[in-house]
């Protein structure tokens, strides 16, 4: 008999996530059946995506999320005992799959590169960065880019994917220690928003001509400051809005219309899961290159 450990999500968020909105359950699962496997979590993640998502969660579910597990036992010829594998399992210890929904972690793995990068910088938060950068933002050498929320998992990466493509890179993030770790990475202008006096005063002194584009994890009023710093034809990716999350007061106005007009700028939104078959695959590949080679792009 297997018996997993299995966080669900107790009580639906008002306001900042505590340890009362969880609960943690143990369930003892069934044998398998023929096609079914079993696997066991290496890994979990818990991304900010999910403040949002479990909104769509009865109370008494299992919170979502992604996990490198291993097969520990299977009655599939395809995914046999010891496979490594990417499941959307949740927060559990234990699962049982019919394999439909796993991918193998590649064979030729690097011994030298540890399997949680495949929930990081060479999984869903590199390639939200990967896509957002270059795709939606567009961004070429020359050109510069702003990031908030830059010392996180998607944030820290777009930093240094936009310093390969030989962009001028500013960060914000909440911390000394934080601002400390952008500079380590190479951006070339790194504050915390939270002790700076002035935020447009500090943005127009990291870049006095502006932005050509603006990836956006943190949304409400940050967002309201730097917009009308975008140059004419700018690009702003909006991946996430942080700031608004946990608000239980009505969210901030947006910014002034004309400026979007007048500046021609695209804003657009986006997902990872956007991205599939060979234009992923590419992506994994430049980002595992570059994780091997020239020794970035690790997320601490």
């Amino acid at each position: 008999m297997v018996h997993a450990k299995s966080w669900t999500l107790k009580k639906h968020f008002e306001g900042n996530p505590t340890s009362g909105n969880f609960e943690l359950k143990t369930v003892e699962l069934p044998p398998l059946k023929n096609g079914e496997v079993l696997l066991e979590a290496l890994f979990l993640t818990v991304d900010p995506y999910m403040r949002l998502a479990a909104n769509k969660l009865k109370e008494g579910d299992m919170m979502m999320g992604e996990q490198v597990a291993r097969v520990v036992e299977s009655k599939n010829s395809a995914f046999p005992t010891g496979t490594v594998v990417l499941a959307h399992s949740g927060w559990t210890t234990h699962s049982i799959s019919d394999g439909k929904q796993l991918e193998k972690v590649s064979a030729d793995w690097p011994d030298t590169l540890p399997l949680s990068l495949t929930l990081g910088t060479l999984g869903m938060p590199g390639l939200t960065a990967y896509f957002g950068l270059l795709d939606i933002c567009g961004a070429k050498g020359g050109q510069t880019v702003l990031v908030n929320a830059a010392a996180g998992a998607v944030g820290s990466v777009v930093g240094q994917i936009a310093k390969i493509k030989g962009c001028k890179v500013v960060g914000a993030a909440g911390s000394d220690d934080k601002v400390a770790y952008l500079k380590k990475l190479g951006f070339d202008v790194a504050f915390n928003y939270k002790t700076v006096q002035s935020l447009e005063e500090t943005l127009k002194k990291a870049s006095p001509d502006g932005y050509d584009c603006y990836f956006d994890n943190v949304g409400g009023e940050f967002s309201n400051v730097v917009i009308p710093q975008m140059k004419k034809f700018g690009r702003i990716a909006i991946c996430g809005a942080i700031s608004t999350y946990n608000r239980t007061r009505p969210l901030p106005p947006g910014p002034p219309p004309e400026i979007i007009i007048y500046q021609q700028l695209r804003m657009e939104g986006f997902i990872v899961s956007r991205w599939q078959g060979d234009a992923r695959h590419k992506a994994l590949k430049e980002l595992q290159k570059w994780v091997s080679e020239l020794h970035c792009l690790l997320v601490e």
